[in-house]
């Protein structure tokens, strides 16, 4: 399967979805300018992928800032990702959030309720 890897900028986070080495992550702050374009081609590949699984798929979210349209689209992210938990395959979510971000951390807790699935609600600091 394509590998995605797409560096961060200011306004985009970094994105990797590696299938073959069970690394699939959104990294960073995301605003992007045109936001659905900008993850039309992340929420393809989880679908993609989703036909394919590995036997456990772990997918890190660690934002930093994101707005309302990323949320959306980040949801779409999760809700595919709901598919293949519903499926029957493994799928577990880490959820990081800065020691001094109690709002990513409820947001994750959001996101845990409306999708059902997994979540590793991870705290870090700088």
């Amino acid at each position: 399967m394509e590998v995605i890897s797409l560096k961060s900028t200011d306004d985009t986070p970094q994105v990797i979805l590696d299938a073959g080495n069970n690394n699939m992550g959104i990294i960073g702050r995301s605003l992007p300018e045109d936001v659905n374009d900008f993850y039309k081609p992340i929420i393809e590949w989880v679908n993609e992928y989703s036909k394919n699984p590995n036997p456990s798929t772990v997918f890190i979210f660690k934002l930093d800032y994101f707005n309302t349209a990323s949320s959306k689209n980040i949801l779409s992210v999760l809700m595919a990702l709901k598919e293949l938990y519903k499926a029957g395959h493994e799928v577990i979510v880490e959820w990081f959030y800065h020691e001094d971000d109690d709002e990513m951390l409820e947001t994750g807790k959001e996101f845990e309720r409306i999708v059902k699935i997994p979540f590793k609600h991870e705290k870090y600091s700088d």
